[in-house]
């Protein structure tokens, strides 16, 4: 059964399903979608008015991120130290900039938001640049498969995992995705050089809330939701099936 939801905002709908998953419940989670209306024969969508506080350093990279999603930038004050900032952006616009905001800021932002109207749809608002990492059968993750992939992209998981055929296991370092062997172990030879077993080095993955992750997802991906997991995957778990998915979409 599939159900719609609605919730006033990303962490709304997280505290929901952050309850559901403490009680005992599976289920997945699409990428969240604004509450389009019609009003005078037009499509519209919900505005929020942004404030965001930052260091003067870093008032320009704000504004550039904020503006790349659509917003537009109505106060700019200086309090002190402080750069004083306040958009209008649509609310699609606010998905997942939390995360860049704080990254692009060194973590030194403050941002809030609130409904303000629905206005005139904006038009495409550009989702997130990198693809990301597949594992390509299920088993578990090794550290010598991971080491070897670490300069492809940062991963979400840690040597010793489960992992299954089109799961999201990091993120990728370029645009677009990539199936990868993640289970592959170590080959046993009788060659051995001094010093060179057992040196290897893995990055700690990296840790994402529930709201992170659905702030994160695209259009073709969801995350897994269990009691004692949370994990991000393609809608499509068959990598042959997503290729015909895809080409079905391109030739429509």
């Amino acid at each position: 059964e599939s159900f719609e939801v609605y919730g006033r905002g990303i962490l709304h709908l997280g505290i929901l399903i952050e309850t559901m998953r403490r009680e005992g419940y599976e289920l997945t989670v699409g990428q969240p979608r604004v509450i389009v209306k019609e009003i005078n024969g037009k499509k519209c969508e919900p505005y929020e008015t942004l404030v965001v506080d930052v260091p003067q350093e870093y008032a320009s990279k704000v504004i550039d991120l904020v503006t790349r999603r659509k917003g537009e930038l109505h106060v700019m004050e200086t309090k002190g130290e402080m750069q004083h900032l306040e958009f209008e952006i649509p609310s699609r616009g606010l998905m997942g900039l939390r995360t860049q905001m704080l990254t692009n800021t060194a973590g030194e932002a403050v941002m809030a938001h609130r409904f303000n109207e629905y206005k005139p749809w904006k038009g495409p608002i550009p989702g997130r640049n990198n693809g990301v990492l597949l594992a390509k059968q299920p088993g578990m993750a090794t550290a010598y498969s991971i080491d070897k992939l670490q300069d492809r992209g940062a991963f979400f998981i840690d040597p010793g995992e489960d992992v299954y055929a089109g799961q999201i296991i990091a993120e990728h370092i370029k645009p677009g995705d990539l199936v990868v062997n993640i289970i592959e172990g170590k080959k046993l030879t009788n060659m051995r050089a001094s010093g060179s077993d057992g040196t290897v080095h893995i990055t700690p993955k990296i840790l994402m809330t529930l709201e992170e992750c659905m702030e994160y997802i695209q259009q073709d991906e969801c995350i897994e939701v269990t009691p004692n997991f949370i994990r991000m995957r393609k809608t499509i778990l068959d990598e042959e099936e997503r290729k015909k998915f895809q080409k079905m979409l391109k030739t429509e």
